[in-house]
């Protein structure tokens, strides 16, 4: 795809994410937000045009675009009003059945996937206990004939009260008993309607924001063999790409808040009269909602090269995938305060859409990795600088 095909298919998207946030405005969200409603009509337009399959390659039914482009309907959803989270793991969860899946797990599921007959979206890896550190996960997974007997807990697995597969990371060797400590982990591909309620229990947590999250138990549970994706054991490897991805589709959602933020405290410091005058005529509100500005573009430069760097297969993309996230999730979260600011009072009020956003926004300041950790990955792996944990 050259430069001009690029442009054109990016121009192309976003008319059609706009088109689709009219259908699904402010009032739609607001509903979903105060019920705590997933928004299945919304996924279901976004399944029917096409655009949660963008990813998937032709041959398997979907579109077979880029990351890049991928992050642009993500980043249109989020500037447009709207709210990817309910759908976007599908774009990244994915990818780890397409670049280490069997040519069986792929021809069975990509296109069931891919035509919304099958949602993937949940993704099993965080635990209570263990948080971001991954590799001290205790969910275990024990061959036994033709299956794997699972028996552990996830915590904040996003969605899966909504989804038919699930993507999950247990160890299948003890961790007391590999030479490295990211050894022993796999990752499989769990049909979720053969389960719940025979070994799985989902049970919802109501959050801040509506993210339709839960924690998942598995008791027993018993999978074939035929769900282990790629080699036993090297499962953290595969879990790393998808986790890149991850972020950068993350971050891309962040790009789009800060835009919606900016458009939002603009258009109303250009309408909003005080003292017989606009009041973005005032320094004091119109250099933080500039400076916002400046923050969410430098953000986005940084993202394009983490798209580029996924795209060619980089091995500085996890570098730039977690600043990519870090940034764009900090950026969004400065014009969403600037423009609570620039409301003022009226917005905390749930008719003028900023503070249902602005819960939004701040959850990526901690999801899917928080801050911290980033930095003492920069510092670890760019920087040379002893590991602080």
């Amino acid at each position: 795809m050259n430069s001009e095909e690029r442009n054109e298919t990016i121009e192309q998207i976003r008319e059609t994410v706009r088109r689709v946030s009219e259908e699904f405005d402010g009032e739609y969200w607001r509903a979903c937000d105060r019920e705590r409603q997933y928004p299945k009509a919304f996924v279901e337009k976004l399944t029917e045009l096409g655009l949660l399959a963008s990813l998937i390659p032709e041959e398997f039914g979907g579109s077979g675009l880029p990351i890049s482009i991928g992050a642009e309907i993500l980043k249109a959803i989020h500037e447009f009003g709207g709210n990817a989270g309910a759908c976007h793991a599908q774009m990244y969860t994915m990818g780890t059945v397409l670049r280490h899946g069997s040519d069986d797990q792929k021809q069975t599921y990509l296109p069931q996937i891919a035509s919304g007959d099958l949602r993937l979206q949940a993704f099993g890896v965080t635990e209570p206990t263990a948080g971001t550190d991954t590799t001290s996960i205790s969910t275990i997974a024990v061959r036994d004939g033709d299956e794997y007997v699972v028996n552990g807990q996830k915590v904040w697995t996003s969605r899966a009260e909504h989804s038919d597969l699930m993507v999950l990371l247990a160890r299948t060797t003890p961790k007391d008993q590999v030479k490295k400590r990211t050894d022993g982990l796999s990752v499989f591909l769990v049909d979720m309607r053969e389960v719940i309620g025979k070994g799985m229990t989902i049970k919802p947590i109501r959050t801040m924001v509506n993210h339709s999250t839960t924690e998942v138990f598995f008791d027993d549970m018993r999978i074939p063999v035929s769900s282990l994706i790629g080699e036993e054991g090297k499962g953290f490897r595969y879990i790393l790409s998808g986790m890149n991805a991850e972020r950068i589709l993350v971050a891309s959602e962040s790009i789009g808040d800060g835009r919606y933020f900016v458009r939002k405290g603009s258009d109303y410091a250009r309408e909003r009269m005080v003292f017989g005058r606009p009041i973005g005529q005032n320094q004091g509100i119109q250099f933080p909602i500039a400076r916002a500005f400046a923050d969410v573009e430098a953000a986005e430069a940084i993202l394009d090269k983490a798209c580029s760097m996924y795209e060619s297969s980089d091995p500085r993309t996890g570098t730039y995938a977690n600043m990519a996230k870090m940034l764009a999730s900090e950026a969004a979260w400065e014009a969403g305060d600037i423009c609570m600011q620039t409301y003022g009072g009226f917005s905390m009020a749930e008719e003028y859409y900023v503070e249902r956003k602005f819960r939004e926004a701040r959850l990526y300041r901690i999801a899917p990795i928080s801050t911290n950790l980033i930095l003492s990955f920069l510092a670890e792996h760019e920087l040379d600088l002893p590991r602080s944990y």
